[in-house]
């Protein structure tokens, strides 16, 4: 093996990092993160994403403490945030609010107002 060859083969092992993705977003000169984790990120007309407000709590309060410590101690921020982006308990309370009506009205006990059902007078 000769001297040129020796001197290729071991600077191209000391090059070679053990995770090839950790850098991707440098090398094509994109942030990701900004798009995907963190509403804070520029906004069309300047305006303010629905859940920034609740994202910024639980990225103040987990910053700095670990995973582990964040899942513990900013898990209302968390809960916060999650409901601002899925909404599931106010779709459940939704729900349950329109099937409480639905059964008030088979028992007779509740009608819908006029302007509801199309029984209303129309307007000059």
């Amino acid at each position: 093996m000769t001297l040129r060859r020796m001197i290729t083969k071991d600077t191209r092992h000391r090059n070679c990092t053990a995770m090839p993705f950790v850098n991707l977003q440098d090398r094509l000169g994109v942030n990701i993160d900004k798009w995907l984790l963190a509403q804070s990120g520029e906004q069309p007309y300047k305006r303010t994403a629905r859940c920034h407000a609740f994202e910024k709590e639980w990225i103040e309060c987990s910053h700095g403490i670990g995973q582990t410590r964040a899942r513990r101690e900013c898990k209302l921020e968390f809960e916060d945030f999650y409901e601002c982006m899925h909404r599931q308990k106010t779709h459940k309370r939704l729900y349950e609010m329109r099937t409480q009506k639905e059964k008030l009205m088979k028992e007779g006990k509740y009608s819908a107002p006029d302007h509801h059902t199309g029984k209303e007078e129309p307007r000059p």
